[in-house]
């Protein structure tokens, strides 16, 4: 959460707000969808990678099926923000979860009859993809509603937190179930836990509906207006940078882990979901931290150091990879690298809640949703440095791009800030 809220509130009245959020109306649903969907996604792409490398041991591969959950990300984000700026998005939310559960049950069927192939993991990736376009500009942008302004900040923090408990969980979870039932299991768990999810979310009462149709005249003149705005706007420019390089270069490094666990490690495919969850595990970590001390940085510049630190966490993986040190050194390192992947996230979403307004919202979140969906470029990037250089190799490549690219991008704004 961002480092100017909550600076001389005493525990008690700490505790008295989160439970203040935790009363608000539709916050439980929307916050268990959440929670849901982030689990089993992660599950997913492990099952997936798994699946994959045993099939093919090709990182590449691995690489492409994890690239198609992420590619919706980048071509439809924006619109998606758009929509759900005009459209109910209580069902946005709603027929997401029907969706990722029935492409998810029919990979398992697909399994159970053995005639499961890549392009249908492919296939499933784009549509969950699909789905996790709409996670900032409906649900996320509900979670702060649902609060109120008073407890908007509060509740952001509390969901980011159980995201991150979320992605150690479930890379563990799908591991375990990988390794002793199969792929079926893992996305027949994955299907019931996302038809639940939309069974709390079909109880909620529908958001306010705008009093303008939706058209494509409006949805193009909306672009324009979003796109503008953030070129007007220094933090949210910078914003957007920084979030295309960090998911560019930072988040593809989960691609490398499946073969880096197997080739380098000799690891099982639940200690890969162990390697997987130290990232995750220590942003857990560090978002109870940034949420309970005293800060007084601005959120732009913890968005930044945060991006800055998680880079350095994955050179320095990389770099200890070539030398095979143990892997309790491995988890360790990546576990510290969630520290700075928690200050990004988290700002990340504080500083569009709280200095864009309401109308305008929805839209900046497509385009930051636009920049987490470079995700797929870099992860076709990771695997193809993989294959020449191996995953140790793409792990030092990635993070040594991702700290100058945001040295060159601090020293701009040191530059336009001294002007």
């Amino acid at each position: 959460m961002p480092a100017d809220i909550e600076n001389n509130v005493n525990p008690l009245k700490r505790a008295t707000r989160e439970a203040g959020v935790m009363r608000a109306r539709g916050f439980v649903p929307l916050w268990t969808a959440g929670a849901v969907s982030t689990s089993m996604m992660w599950l997913e792409m492990l099952a997936a990678a798994l699946f994959t490398f045993k099939a093919t041991h090709s990182s590449v591969d691995v690489a492409l099926v994890s690239a198609c959950r992420s590619v919706p990300l980048l071509l439809s984000g924006a619109v998606m923000g758009v929509l759900a700026d005009a459209l109910d998005r209580r069902k946005i939310v709603l027929f997401g979860l029907l969706l990722a559960g029935a492409s998810s049950a029919s990979v398992a069927v697909l399994s159970i009859f053995e005639v499961l192939s890549t392009w249908h993991l492919c296939v499933a990736a784009l549509v969950s993809g699909v789905v996790y376009a709409t996670e900032m500009p409906a649900r996320r942008r509900m979670i702060a509603e649902a609060a109120g302004a008073g407890m908007a900040s509060r509740a952001v923090a509390i969901d980011s937190m159980t995201s991150y408990a979320t992605r150690s969980v479930g890379p563990v979870l799908g591991g375990w179930i990988y390794g002793t039932l199969g792929v079926s299991a893992s996305y027949l768990l994955s299907a019931a836990a996302s038809f639940c999810a939309a069974a709390f979310i079909g109880r909620l009462s529908s958001v306010e509906m705008p009093s303008e149709r939706l058209s494509l005249a409006r949805i193009r003149k909306d672009l324009v207006e979003a796109s503008q705005y953030a070129r007007g706007n220094g933090m949210i420019m910078t914003l957007l940078l920084v979030t295309i390089i960090t998911n560019l270069c930072g988040y593809s490094y989960n691609v490398l882990l499946t073969p880096l666990g197997r080739e380098t490690f000799n690891l099982s495919a639940l200690m890969i979901g162990v390697l997987s969850s130290a990232e995750p595990a220590g942003s857990f970590l560090a978002g109870l931290i940034i949420g309970n001390v005293q800060m007084r940085v601005r959120a732009l510049n913890c968005l930044i150091a945060g991006s800055v630190l998680f880079f350095s966490a994955i050179a320095i993986a990389g770099a200890a990879s070539f030398v095979k040190v143990s892997l309790a050194w491995l988890l360790l390192i990546f576990f510290i690298g969630g520290f700075g992947s928690a200050a990004y996230n988290i700002h990340q979403t504080t500083i569009v809640i709280e200095s864009v307004p309401s109308a305008m919202r929805s839209r900046v979140f497509g385009l930051v949703t636009v920049g987490i969906g470079c995700w797929p470029i870099g992860t076709m990037l990771a695997g193809l440095i993989a294959e020449v250089l191996s995953p140790s190799g793409a792990l030092l490549v990635l993070g040594a791009a991702g700290l100058v690219s945001n040295g060159l991008l601090a020293h701009r704004a040191m530059r336009s800030t001294s002007r």
